[in-house]
Protein backbone atom coordinates (compact mmCIF):
# COMPACT_ATOMS: atom_id res chain seq x y z
CA UNK A 1 0.00 0.00 0.00
CA UNK A 2 1.38 3.55 -0.23
CA UNK A 3 1.32 5.96 1.38
CA UNK A 4 0.62 9.58 0.25
CA UNK A 5 1.78 12.69 2.49
CA UNK A 6 1.14 15.71 0.87
CA UNK A 7 2.74 19.52 1.44
CA UNK A 8 0.35 22.17 2.83
CA UNK A 9 1.52 24.80 0.31
CA UNK A 10 3.53 22.87 -2.41
CA UNK A 11 5.03 26.03 -4.34
CA UNK A 12 7.52 24.05 -6.53
CA UNK A 13 6.82 22.53 -10.41
CA UNK A 14 7.25 20.77 -13.27
CA UNK A 15 6.13 21.71 -16.69
CA UNK A 16 6.25 18.51 -18.73
CA UNK A 17 5.48 19.03 -22.33
CA UNK A 18 5.82 16.15 -24.88
CA UNK A 19 7.14 17.18 -28.16
CA UNK A 20 7.01 16.39 -31.83
CA UNK A 21 7.58 18.42 -34.60
CA UNK A 22 7.45 21.83 -32.43
CA UNK A 23 10.13 23.50 -33.52
CA UNK A 24 8.86 26.37 -34.38
CA UNK A 25 6.79 26.83 -31.12
CA UNK A 26 9.11 26.02 -28.55
CA UNK A 27 11.28 29.57 -28.17
CA UNK A 28 7.73 31.20 -28.27
CA UNK A 29 6.44 28.31 -25.14
CA UNK A 30 9.16 28.50 -22.76
CA UNK A 31 9.30 32.78 -22.88
CA UNK A 32 5.87 32.77 -21.97
CA UNK A 33 5.95 30.00 -19.20
CA UNK A 34 9.25 32.06 -17.66
CA UNK A 35 6.72 34.90 -17.59
CA UNK A 36 4.18 33.07 -15.69
CA UNK A 37 6.37 30.90 -13.29
CA UNK A 38 7.69 33.02 -11.27
CA UNK A 39 4.70 34.31 -9.98
CA UNK A 40 3.47 30.77 -8.94
CA UNK A 41 6.40 28.53 -7.67
CA UNK A 42 9.92 29.33 -5.84
CA UNK A 43 11.24 26.61 -7.72
CA UNK A 44 10.28 25.22 -11.50
CA UNK A 45 11.53 23.23 -14.11
CA UNK A 46 10.40 22.50 -17.54
CA UNK A 47 11.14 19.53 -19.26
CA UNK A 48 10.76 18.91 -22.92
CA UNK A 49 10.58 15.39 -24.66
CA UNK A 50 11.41 14.98 -27.81
CA UNK A 51 9.43 12.63 -29.41
CA UNK A 52 11.31 11.45 -32.50
CA UNK A 53 10.31 14.35 -34.00
CA UNK A 54 11.76 14.48 -38.03
CA UNK A 55 12.84 18.59 -37.81
CA UNK A 56 14.64 20.33 -35.78
CA UNK A 57 12.89 20.22 -32.33
CA UNK A 58 16.14 18.44 -30.58
CA UNK A 59 18.02 21.31 -31.82
CA UNK A 60 16.19 24.10 -30.54
CA UNK A 61 15.87 21.95 -27.29
CA UNK A 62 19.15 22.11 -26.68
CA UNK A 63 19.77 24.95 -27.35
CA UNK A 64 16.57 26.42 -24.94
CA UNK A 65 18.39 24.10 -22.21
CA UNK A 66 21.61 26.42 -23.00
CA UNK A 67 19.85 29.52 -22.17
CA UNK A 68 17.65 29.17 -19.51
CA UNK A 69 18.91 26.35 -16.47
CA UNK A 70 15.56 25.52 -15.49
CA UNK A 71 14.64 23.93 -18.81
CA UNK A 72 15.73 20.13 -19.52
CA UNK A 73 15.34 18.59 -22.85
CA UNK A 74 14.88 14.24 -23.02
CA UNK A 75 15.16 13.29 -26.18
CA UNK A 76 13.30 9.77 -27.06
CA UNK A 77 15.16 6.89 -29.31
CA UNK A 78 12.05 7.06 -31.74
CA UNK A 79 8.40 8.14 -31.50
CA UNK A 80 6.67 6.64 -28.86
CA UNK A 81 3.65 8.44 -28.77
CA UNK A 82 2.31 11.46 -26.86
CA UNK A 83 1.65 9.74 -23.37
CA UNK A 84 4.42 7.63 -23.28
CA UNK A 85 6.42 10.71 -23.66
CA UNK A 86 4.86 12.43 -20.74
CA UNK A 87 5.37 9.29 -19.17
CA UNK A 88 8.94 9.72 -19.53
CA UNK A 89 8.98 13.24 -18.23
CA UNK A 90 7.12 12.86 -15.63
CA UNK A 91 9.48 10.49 -14.14
CA UNK A 92 12.07 12.95 -14.62
CA UNK A 93 10.42 15.97 -13.06
CA UNK A 94 11.62 16.77 -9.64
CA UNK A 95 8.87 18.72 -7.94
CA UNK A 96 5.90 18.98 -5.87
CA UNK A 97 3.27 19.39 -8.91
CA UNK A 98 3.81 18.44 -12.69
CA UNK A 99 1.73 20.89 -15.57
CA UNK A 100 1.46 18.93 -18.71
CA UNK A 101 0.40 20.71 -21.59
CA UNK A 102 1.05 20.47 -25.60
CA UNK A 103 4.14 22.16 -27.76
CA UNK A 104 1.48 23.92 -29.93
CA UNK A 105 0.80 26.77 -27.80
CA UNK A 106 -3.25 25.79 -27.60
CA UNK A 107 -2.69 25.73 -24.60
CA UNK A 108 -1.57 29.02 -23.09
CA UNK A 109 1.05 28.88 -20.18
CA UNK A 110 -1.18 32.11 -18.84
CA UNK A 111 -4.24 29.91 -18.06
CA UNK A 112 -1.71 28.11 -15.80
CA UNK A 113 -2.60 29.67 -12.63
CA UNK A 114 -6.13 28.54 -13.25
CA UNK A 115 -5.05 25.54 -13.05
CA UNK A 116 -2.91 26.24 -9.87
CA UNK A 117 -5.56 27.83 -8.03
CA UNK A 118 -8.24 25.17 -8.22
CA UNK A 119 -5.74 22.32 -7.37
CA UNK A 120 -4.69 24.06 -4.58
CA UNK A 121 -8.00 25.90 -2.97
CA UNK A 122 -10.03 22.65 -3.51
CA UNK A 123 -7.45 19.87 -2.32
CA UNK A 124 -7.40 18.15 -5.40
CA UNK A 125 -5.32 15.64 -6.60
CA UNK A 126 -5.67 16.46 -10.19
CA UNK A 127 -7.32 19.04 -12.32
CA UNK A 128 -7.56 19.24 -16.12
CA UNK A 129 -7.95 22.53 -17.74
CA UNK A 130 -11.15 21.62 -19.88
CA UNK A 131 -11.79 23.86 -23.28
CA UNK A 132 -14.71 26.27 -23.05
CA UNK A 133 -14.25 25.52 -26.71
CA UNK A 134 -13.28 22.76 -28.88
CA UNK A 135 -10.55 24.23 -31.76
CA UNK A 136 -10.65 21.12 -34.50
CA UNK A 137 -12.52 19.96 -37.12
CA UNK A 138 -15.84 17.98 -37.40
CA UNK A 139 -14.05 14.81 -37.58
CA UNK A 140 -11.67 15.34 -34.83
CA UNK A 141 -14.22 16.62 -32.67
CA UNK A 142 -16.11 13.73 -32.71
CA UNK A 143 -12.74 11.18 -32.20
CA UNK A 144 -12.33 12.88 -29.32
CA UNK A 145 -15.46 12.88 -27.31
CA UNK A 146 -15.45 8.92 -28.66
CA UNK A 147 -12.12 8.57 -26.86
CA UNK A 148 -13.32 10.64 -23.54
CA UNK A 149 -16.09 8.04 -23.56
CA UNK A 150 -13.98 5.47 -23.56
CA UNK A 151 -12.00 7.01 -20.74
CA UNK A 152 -14.86 7.10 -18.82
CA UNK A 153 -15.57 4.01 -19.46
CA UNK A 154 -12.69 2.62 -18.10
CA UNK A 155 -11.80 4.94 -14.91
CA UNK A 156 -15.18 5.32 -13.77
CA UNK A 157 -15.70 9.07 -13.15
CA UNK A 158 -17.73 11.25 -14.64
CA UNK A 159 -14.97 14.18 -14.51
CA UNK A 160 -13.05 11.94 -17.78
CA UNK A 161 -15.47 13.82 -20.15
CA UNK A 162 -13.75 16.73 -19.26
CA UNK A 163 -10.02 15.67 -19.71
CA UNK A 164 -7.61 17.02 -21.79
CA UNK A 165 -3.63 16.95 -22.50
CA UNK A 166 -3.65 20.47 -20.09
CA UNK A 167 -3.34 19.20 -16.50
CA UNK A 168 -2.03 19.95 -13.36
CA UNK A 169 -1.60 17.05 -10.40
CA UNK A 170 0.61 16.62 -7.02
CA UNK A 171 3.52 14.37 -7.64
CA UNK A 172 2.78 11.95 -5.09
CA UNK A 173 0.00 10.53 -7.26
CA UNK A 174 2.55 9.55 -9.87
CA UNK A 175 4.04 6.83 -7.42
CA UNK A 176 1.06 4.61 -7.90
CA UNK A 177 2.43 4.00 -11.57
CA UNK A 178 5.66 4.07 -10.79
CA UNK A 179 6.74 0.55 -11.39
CA UNK A 180 4.29 0.87 -14.48
CA UNK A 181 5.81 -1.00 -18.16
CA UNK A 182 4.28 -1.41 -21.12
CA UNK A 183 3.95 0.04 -24.59
CA UNK A 184 0.40 1.03 -24.40
CA UNK A 185 0.24 4.11 -22.13
CA UNK A 186 -2.63 6.60 -20.93
CA UNK A 187 -1.76 9.05 -18.43
CA UNK A 188 -5.29 9.65 -17.36
CA UNK A 189 -5.87 6.24 -16.53
CA UNK A 190 -2.92 5.73 -14.72
CA UNK A 191 -3.35 9.54 -12.35
CA UNK A 192 -6.93 7.08 -11.07
CA UNK A 193 -4.74 4.85 -10.55
CA UNK A 194 -3.87 6.60 -7.66
CA UNK A 195 -6.84 9.02 -6.70
CA UNK A 196 -10.41 9.84 -7.20
CA UNK A 197 -10.03 13.68 -6.20
CA UNK A 198 -10.47 14.98 -10.09
CA UNK A 199 -11.34 18.27 -10.37
CA UNK A 200 -11.48 20.66 -13.79
CA UNK A 201 -11.38 24.39 -14.44
CA UNK A 202 -12.37 26.18 -17.55
CA UNK A 203 -9.61 26.91 -20.03
CA UNK A 204 -9.21 29.35 -23.31
CA UNK A 205 -7.93 26.94 -26.25
CA UNK A 206 -5.66 29.48 -28.33
CA UNK A 207 -6.45 28.44 -32.16
CA UNK A 208 -3.53 26.48 -33.77
CA UNK A 209 -1.69 28.85 -35.60
CA UNK A 210 1.17 26.76 -36.79
CA UNK A 211 1.38 23.09 -38.26
CA UNK A 212 -1.27 20.61 -38.29
CA UNK A 213 -2.38 18.23 -35.44
CA UNK A 214 -0.88 15.22 -34.91
CA UNK A 215 -3.88 13.42 -33.68
CA UNK A 216 -5.84 12.18 -36.43
CA UNK A 217 -9.38 10.44 -36.20
CA UNK A 218 -7.86 7.23 -37.22
CA UNK A 219 -4.85 7.56 -34.22
CA UNK A 220 -7.78 8.64 -31.61
CA UNK A 221 -9.94 5.59 -32.01
CA UNK A 222 -7.04 3.31 -31.94
CA UNK A 223 -6.07 5.26 -29.15
CA UNK A 224 -9.25 4.99 -27.42
CA UNK A 225 -9.34 0.82 -28.21
CA UNK A 226 -5.89 0.28 -26.82
CA UNK A 227 -7.63 2.49 -23.62
CA UNK A 228 -10.82 -0.06 -23.47
CA UNK A 229 -8.70 -3.65 -24.14
CA UNK A 230 -5.45 -2.56 -22.12
CA UNK A 231 -6.96 -1.22 -18.67
CA UNK A 232 -10.27 -2.38 -18.99
CA UNK A 233 -12.64 -5.52 -18.88
CA UNK A 234 -15.37 -3.47 -20.26
CA UNK A 235 -15.05 -4.61 -24.31
CA UNK A 236 -14.93 -8.80 -22.39
CA UNK A 237 -18.13 -7.94 -20.58
CA UNK A 238 -19.77 -6.76 -23.88
CA UNK A 239 -18.76 -10.05 -25.42
CA UNK A 240 -20.62 -11.85 -22.64
CA UNK A 241 -23.66 -9.88 -23.08
CA UNK A 242 -23.81 -10.46 -26.63
CA UNK A 243 -23.26 -13.98 -26.22
CA UNK A 244 -25.94 -13.89 -23.70
CA UNK A 245 -28.39 -12.67 -26.06
CA UNK A 246 -27.56 -14.60 -28.88
CA UNK A 247 -28.56 -17.58 -26.45
CA UNK A 248 -31.72 -16.10 -25.42
CA UNK A 249 -32.56 -15.41 -29.49
CA UNK A 250 -31.98 -18.89 -30.08
CA UNK A 251 -33.91 -20.38 -27.70
CA UNK A 252 -37.03 -18.42 -29.14
CA UNK A 253 -35.84 -19.31 -32.63
CA UNK A 254 -36.35 -23.52 -30.78
CA UNK A 255 -39.39 -22.38 -29.42
CA UNK A 256 -41.20 -21.16 -32.87
CA UNK A 257 -39.92 -24.28 -34.54
CA UNK A 258 -41.46 -26.63 -32.41
CA UNK A 259 -43.90 -25.13 -31.48
CA UNK A 260 -44.78 -24.56 -35.05
CA UNK A 261 -44.27 -28.07 -35.39
CA UNK A 262 -46.68 -29.00 -32.74
CA UNK A 263 -49.18 -27.08 -33.67
CA UNK A 264 -49.33 -26.69 -37.56
CA UNK A 265 -47.46 -29.83 -38.31
CA UNK A 266 -44.84 -28.80 -40.39
CA UNK A 267 -41.21 -27.24 -39.68
CA UNK A 268 -40.11 -23.54 -40.95
CA UNK A 269 -39.56 -23.78 -44.53
CA UNK A 270 -36.64 -22.47 -46.44
CA UNK A 271 -33.33 -22.25 -46.72
CA UNK A 272 -32.81 -18.15 -46.47
CA UNK A 273 -34.22 -18.65 -43.18
CA UNK A 274 -31.22 -21.15 -42.03
CA UNK A 275 -29.01 -19.41 -43.31
CA UNK A 276 -30.09 -15.87 -41.51
CA UNK A 277 -30.14 -17.74 -38.13
CA UNK A 278 -26.36 -19.50 -38.88
CA UNK A 279 -24.57 -16.31 -40.43
CA UNK A 280 -26.01 -14.45 -37.17
CA UNK A 281 -24.56 -16.84 -34.89
CA UNK A 282 -21.67 -16.90 -36.67
CA UNK A 283 -21.25 -12.81 -36.45
CA UNK A 284 -21.44 -13.02 -32.37
CA UNK A 285 -18.59 -15.70 -32.48
CA UNK A 286 -16.29 -14.34 -34.55
CA UNK A 287 -17.18 -10.56 -32.72
CA UNK A 288 -16.21 -12.59 -29.33
CA UNK A 289 -13.29 -14.18 -30.51
CA UNK A 290 -12.16 -10.93 -31.98
CA UNK A 291 -12.51 -9.33 -28.40
CA UNK A 292 -10.42 -12.05 -27.05
CA UNK A 293 -8.19 -11.80 -29.72
CA UNK A 294 -7.21 -8.14 -28.92
CA UNK A 295 -6.73 -9.23 -25.00
CA UNK A 296 -4.22 -11.93 -25.47
CA UNK A 297 -2.39 -9.62 -28.23
CA UNK A 298 -1.94 -6.99 -25.10
CA UNK A 299 -1.03 -9.86 -23.01
CA UNK A 300 1.66 -10.93 -25.56
CA UNK A 301 3.39 -7.06 -25.73
CA UNK A 302 2.98 -7.37 -22.09
CA UNK A 303 5.39 -10.89 -21.86
CA UNK A 304 7.55 -9.07 -24.69
CA UNK A 305 8.36 -6.79 -21.66
CA UNK A 306 8.98 -3.60 -24.81
CA UNK A 307 9.96 -0.86 -22.90
CA UNK A 308 7.63 2.45 -22.56
CA UNK A 309 10.28 4.70 -23.90
CA UNK A 310 13.94 4.75 -23.86
CA UNK A 311 15.58 7.80 -23.17
CA UNK A 312 18.81 8.68 -25.95
CA UNK A 313 20.37 11.96 -24.58
CA UNK A 314 19.57 14.07 -21.86
CA UNK A 315 20.80 17.84 -21.98
CA UNK A 316 20.19 20.29 -18.81
CA UNK A 317 22.51 22.93 -17.45
CA UNK A 318 24.82 21.89 -14.64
Amino acid sequence: MISLTYPSQPHTCSVVIPVYNGERTLAELVVRLEKVLPSLATQYEVVLVNDGSTDQSWAVIADLAVSYPWVTGLNLMKNYGQHNALLCGIREAQYSLIITMDDDLQNPPEEIPKLWTALLENDFDVVYGTPEREQHGLWRDLASQITKLALQTVMGADNARKVSAFRIFRSEVGKSFQNFQGPYVSIDILLAWGTSRFGSVPVTQAPRSIGESNYTFRKLITHAMNMMTGFSTFPLQIASLVGFAFTLFGIFVLIYVVGRYLIQGGSVPGFPFLASIVAIFSGAQLFALGIIGEYLARMYFRLMDKPSYTIRTTTRKP
